[in-house]
């Protein structure tokens, strides 16, 4: 894939989409921050539900004005949306994916720092609470992710034991433990504080289900954040080499 001499693929950033007024907004800081760092870039938004336009359209629109296109996932981990919906919409000459934001350490360095600005403390059980999804590589990625928060933080992953108050995944569908249930488990025996680590790009449905969950605090989202625009320029250059 070669764009035009002097003018580079446009990059289409694909999120899932949200009814939320703060999660649009969220999402939409990413690519302002993507314009601001790549001024030379044609970047434009796109999604796979709820909101419009739908990534196939943009990248038919591109593609069909002789432009070239790479969509890359605002999503943290490979699912059905990158696999299926995204995968579908570049099935065109002059059309690629990159790769979803997630998993990868500056992900885990954004997380640490919403726990430290919610106040987390060394004797709090901890919960790292995904959107999930039934695609088991998704599920390996949300793993990967908490074993490296884990050993950012000095814990390790698991129920609180003799080690310490610990480190449990939770998922807010197509995976278990949900994230209450989780919540439960860092609680333990003797009743702990327990601190949730929101790994969710932005406020929307799956963020009010863990505020819901039976946390005593929960994390904000990633976004907004420089960091995330990073990245997403990081996996589109990816993509190109």
């Amino acid at each position: 894939m070669s764009a035009p001499a002097g003018r580079p693929p446009v990059l289409i950033g694909c999120s899932h989409g949200t009814d939320d007024h703060d999660g649009r907004a969220a999402v939409r800081s990413i690519l302002a921050d993507a314009v601001a760092l790549r001024p030379d870039l044609d970047v434009r938004e796109a999604f796979v539900d709820v909101q419009t336009p739908a990534v196939a359209d943009v990248v038919t629109e591109v593609v069909g004005t002789g432009g070239e296109a790479v969509v890359v996932p605002l999503l943290l981990s490979v699912g059905f949306h990158v696999s299926v919906d995204i995968t579908r919409a570049v099935d065109l000459p002059g059309a690629r994916s990159a790769a979803p934001l997630g998993p990868d350490t500056s992900l885990v360095e954004i997380l640490a720092d919403r726990l430290d600005e919610a106040g987390l403390t060394a004797q709090d059980s901890l919960v790292l609470a995904a959107a999930g999804s039934r695609d088991p590589a998704a599920a390996a990625a949300v793993q990967a992710v908490a074993q490296e928060l884990a050993t950012l933080l000095g814990r390790h992953v698991g129920p609180p034991d003799e080690r310490g108050p610990g480190l449990v995944v939770g998922y807010g569908a197509g995976a278990l433990p949900r994230v209450p249930d989780a919540v439960q488990l860092a609680r333990g025996t003797d009743d702990r504080r327990v601190v949730v680590a929101s790994y969710l790009l932005a406020p929307g449905y799956f963020y009010d289900r863990v505020l819901e969950a039976g946390a005593d605090v929960v994390s904000a989202p990633l976004a907004p954040d420089k960091r995330l625009a990073h990245l997403a320029l990081r996996r589109y250059a990816e993509s190109l080499s």
